[in-house]
């Protein structure tokens, strides 16, 4: 998936559309991501007991990930994701690589 939890992302089709916020939970089994104040429900919830009082919530449901699109931290524009492989050595010198996203707009590490 090209998004991962804390993420700035704006929301590129569907009701929200326009709408910018982070990414508060990640599913990447379903493909799908909570963004706050995206997709938002109105849910009427029965009180359980004296401390969870009952009444109308609002609460924010999944959306495809493939309905959003990455805000670049650096130049702060929306932007696809490339992959660069990074390699290296660990302390006990031995061989590592970890993977990194880049910006495709102005070529920032966004991780």
């Amino acid at each position: 998936m090209h998004v991962k939890t804390k993420d700035t992302v704006i929301v590129i089709s569907g009701k929200d559309k326009g709408k910018k916020g982070k990414i508060t939970a990640a599913f990447p089994k379903l493909n799908r991501v909570t963004v706050e104040g995206v997709n938002v429900v109105t849910k009427h919830q029965k009180a359980r007991n004296a401390q969870q009082p009952g009444g109308i919530i609002h609460k924010d449901m999944p959306i495809d990930a493939s309905n959003v699109m990455l805000v670049c931290p650096k130049c702060g524009k929306p932007t696809r994701v490339s992959h660069k492989i990074e390699r290296g050595t660990n302390d006990n010198g031995k061989a590592t690589r970890s993977m990194i996203r880049i910006c495709k707009k102005c070529g920032a590490d966004i991780d």
